[in-house]
């Protein structure tokens, strides 16, 4: 890791980090689980995921490439210290504990990066299902669900 990643992420908790880091993924599955008049999701839903995910290392902010490297060092396949459920109540309530985390260590900008880039990840994943499904259009579900996500990122 560089000494401004490293530097980055000794700025947090280790929970805090952990918060910061299981997000992505957490959003990635809360975006590609099945619901009521959600187009059925595919691989390549997932996989856009995981590309938006990658896209975060061009990101103009110290933290979100900070969080993409160390997601990245995770080589050992273990998941996070505790059960993180990826219903979508409580990765709403997780996007709402990093609000109040970015709020205590993060300049604006970053804290903002970091946000809309997590909503772009749930983006991507929604619009490769709904245009797999239904055209270009986003499917109603998704839509609302991208708007609690944004919500509970306040970027709204």
């Amino acid at each position: 890791m560089s000494e401004r990643i490293t530097t980055t992420a000794t700025a947090y908790s280790a929970t805090e980090w952990d918060l910061l880091t299981f997000l992505p993924g957490r959003v990635i599955v809360a975006a590609a689980q099945p619901a009521p008049g959600r187009p059925q999701r595919s691989v390549a839903a997932g996989l856009a995921g995981l590309d938006a995910v990658a896209a975060g290392r061009a990101f103009d902010s110290d933290l979100v490439r900070a969080v993409v490297a160390a997601i990245y060092a995770r080589d050992d396949g273990t998941s996070p210290p505790t059960a993180q459920p990826t219903d979508l109540v409580d990765v709403l309530a997780a996007c709402r504990a990093v609000v109040r985390v970015l709020d205590r260590h993060t300049d604006p900008a970053d804290s903002a990066a970091y946000r809309q880039w997590v909503q772009s990840v749930a983006a991507r994943v929604c619009r490769t299902a709904s245009s797999a499904a239904i055209g270009d259009a986003l499917a109603p579900v998704d839509r609302r669900f991208l708007d609690r996500l944004g919500d509970a990122l306040a970027l709204r």
